[in-house]
């Protein structure tokens, strides 16, 4: 049924926990695996100048990110590969739909962290965006927290 499954990856535990879960569905279904991470510059800018300076930084954490979630569906033995999608002024939910076309997806992956109240308005919901842009079907699972 689905042949190309994006997974968005961040290194939590529920990111993992929806990885695990996009490995086997992609077993099941004779599926490739793409992991991305997005580096949202928005997210990064504040009121101070080395805001910039943070960016080598987020770069070098979402390659290592991505080099563990490579280790784990390798360990698991699923064809995947991996990017860093990086798309200045553009937020995750739109940079996950652009991936998820350009690679022509047909299952997007990924985790949620369930957040409510003052936590999910301060911290917003990245999978809530991705739900609403995503050009294919997006499978969510929940959090243990």
């Amino acid at each position: 049924m689905f042949k190309r499954i994006l997974v968005p990856v961040d290194g939590s535990q529920t990111s993992n926990k929806a990885l695990v879960t996009a490995l086997g569905l992609a077993r099941e279904c004779g599926a490739v695996v793409r992991l991305m991470h997005a580096i949202d510059d928005l997210a990064l800018i504040s009121g101070y100048d080395y805001s910039i300076d943070l960016i080598p930084i987020a770069r070098a954490h979402a390659h290592k990110l991505l080099a563990d979630a490579m280790a784990i569906a390798g360990s698991a033995g699923i064809d995947a590969d991996s990017i860093l999608a990086e798309i200045p002024g553009v937020r995750l939910g739109e940079t996950v739909a652009i991936q998820a076309r350009e690679w022509r997806a047909d299952l997007i992956v990924l985790g949620t962290h369930g957040r409510k109240g003052l936590g999910r308005v301060l911290l917003g919901s990245g999978a809530e965006q991705i739900m609403r842009t995503a050009p294919v079907p997006v499978l969510v699972v929940r959090g243990d927290e």
